[in-house]
């Protein structure tokens, strides 16, 4: 399915001006949990075609390329065997792609809780370089929006939500998303209001932040932030 972002937010504000608060995030709230992560995917992505490209001289390169090709095909036990086998065969960057790509076909498979579980342990692995556990991190941050609790985001990823960290604003739309789903009015409007405060967010996301603001102040579950 096509998806315009400037289309979506032109007609998310339309409904908010129509008063129409809580058909906003029954209608669009999936779609703001999409949006964001094709982004967190992509900057996840962006990230380990870097440490692929450090490493692409191993003989593995072309045994990894044809595992994503069965991904993409959907042949998902085919490409999980063969990621398997390069987790532990492997060399250089293989493997721990491997493991990343591996935990990405899991979620195509719609097993999530092994997606998540696969994500969060690259996450606390060491060995592996900091920009990548981070990505993982992400990742299993929202898959948990809609498969936990604010609690189990909150423990992946608000470590990231932090000055300075190339993964924050992400982080705080997904515990602010997180903390809104949970009913934590209070919670959720700080951390959109982090990301509106921050001249450094990108333009999408402090755009949806602006609208999750607003149907917070309508909800008339959080007080207004004082200016």
């Amino acid at each position: 399915m096509a998806f315009n972002d400037d289309s979506f937010i032109r007609e998310v504000n339309e409904e908010l001006r129509s008063d129409q608060m809580k058909g906003v995030w029954r209608r669009f709230g999936r779609y703001i949990v999409v949006v964001a992560i094709l982004i967190v995917v992509g900057t996840a992505g962006k990230v380990l075609y870097d440490y692929w490209d450090d490493n692409r001289s191993s003989g593995t390169g072309d045994q990894f390329l044809a595992a994503m090709k069965l991904a993409d095909e959907n042949k998902n036990d085919e490409a999980l065997a063969a990621l398997d086998k390069l987790e532990k065969e492997g060399h250089g960057a293989y493997p721990v792609l491997a493991r990343m790509r591996a935990a990405t076909v899991q979620v195509q498979k719609g097993d999530t809780a092994a997606a998540i579980a696969a994500f969060n342990e690259i996450g606390k692995d060491n060995a592996i370089p900091a920009a990548v556990r981070d990505a993982a991190k992400m990742r299993a941050g929202w898959l948990l929006i809609e498969n936990g609790t604010y609690e189990q985001v909150s423990a992946a990823i608000e470590e990231m939500a932090v000055p300075g960290n190339a993964f924050r604003h992400s982080a705080r739309e997904a515990l602010g998303l997180a903390a809104y789903k949970a009913g934590n009015m209070a919670q959720a409007r700080q951390w959109f209001q982090s990301i509106v405060d921050d001249a450094d967010s990108p333009r999408n996301v402090a755009n949806r932040a602006h609208m999750m603001l607003d149907l917070i102040t309508a909800s008339g579950k959080a007080p207004a932030a004082q200016g």
